[in-house]
């Protein structure tokens, strides 16, 4: 499915974060996985976990413009997406391990971990799950007023779901202010996406008469730059835009899948090469990005540690609050 790639409308974001900072958390991102990785393999992460090694120029270049007062929900590959909206690793990783402390208190795990306070409203274990969440949110931040807004992660698995079809018709008939962006890695789970839809997001989003970018999301910093002119948009006209982002998943569909299904011709692109690179050719020394890495290394070592030490979750801690106050069980 090809993407027609758009040049930001006004250039590079010049009043976005430095390149430096978008690296960086690219690479918070991508040390948090890696331990996600090995925790997992260690059976210290219960449940299935999905990576999202190579989509981390997306998540890291859309939530640079967007607020904590904005919202978002995700996917099942939501932990990019969870950083880079501002959860901290410290309730991200107890989280995941099941924690009485984590951000959900141990109860939502890797496709569930929610931060209401930085409005993550939650990743999903549905294709193309989040994606009406995100329009109810879109709806409320349109009631109460202000500029406030709602942005949709969904991967090009979920335009076979009626879902998108729904919500993108709903969004411009209401006029809803709603970010929908595709991460598009080419993959439906194991099969192509090329044969599962006949149409392409740009001919969807033209169908329901909606604004149409599409971007080469391996690039953080156009994807920063082109994310800062749709968000202010939808902040001034209150409407929705279809932001699709061309990415490269590189590992499986989830940690452990074979992949005995996948062929690759081309190598994986990495956001982050790309973008070390930009910042080697501007002059940053390599021993500064060096120790920029080995920081975040130990930042993130030591949240897994206290994670460890953290409290496990009882079972009747758990029972409580599944039920509200009063109601017949």
């Amino acid at each position: 499915m090809s993407i027609q790639i758009e040049t930001p409308p006004h250039g590079r974001n010049e009043g976005g974060p430095a390149l430096i900072e978008l690296y960086r958390s690219m690479v918070l991102i991508r040390e948090a996985e890696k331990s996600c990785g090995a925790l997992f393999a260690a059976g210290e992460i219960p449940g299935f976990i999905h990576l999202s090694d190579g989509q981390e120029g997306i998540s890291v270049g859309v939530m640079a413009s967007l607020r904590p007062d904005d919202t978002i929900a995700s996917t099942h590959r939501g932990h990019g997406h969870a950083l880079a909206k501002g959860l901290g690793l410290d309730g991200f990783f107890r989280e995941l391990m099941g924690k009485a402390d984590g951000a959900c208190k141990g109860r939502g795990g890797s496709m569930h971990v929610a931060d209401l306070s930085v409005g993550m409203l939650g990743a999903n274990g549905i294709v193309g799950g989040g994606i009406a969440i995100a329009l109810g949110s879109g709806l409320a931040q349109k009631l109460r007023g202000g500029d406030g807004l709602a942005a949709s992660f969904f991967g090009d698995g979920a335009l076979a779901e009626g879902i998108i079809h729904e919500c993108l018709n709903i969004a411009q008939l209401k006029t809803i202010p709603i970010l929908f962006v595709c991460e598009n890695n080419g993959w439906s789970e194991f099969s192509p996406t090329s044969t599962q839809v006949t149409f392409t997001l740009e001919k969807l989003a033209a169908a329901y008469t909606i604004p149409y970018f599409g971007i080469d999301g391996s690039d953080v910093e156009k994807v920063a730059a082109l994310a800062a002119d749709l968000v202010a948009r939808i902040r001034r006209e209150r409407g929705p835009i279809v932001l699709e982002c061309s990415t490269t998943r590189i590992r499986g569909h989830y940690e452990g899948d074979s992949q005995r299904y996948r062929n690759d011709p081309a190598p994986p692109v990495d956001p982050l090469s790309i973008t070390r690179a930009a910042l080697e050719e501007r002059g940053v020394a390599i021993a500064e990005l060096e120790g920029l890495e080995g920081g975040i290394r130990a930042r993130v070592q030591q949240a897994v540690e206290a994670a460890r030490l953290s409290t496990e979750e009882s079972l009747s801690a758990a029972q409580a609050e599944v039920y509200a106050a009063g109601a017949a069980r």
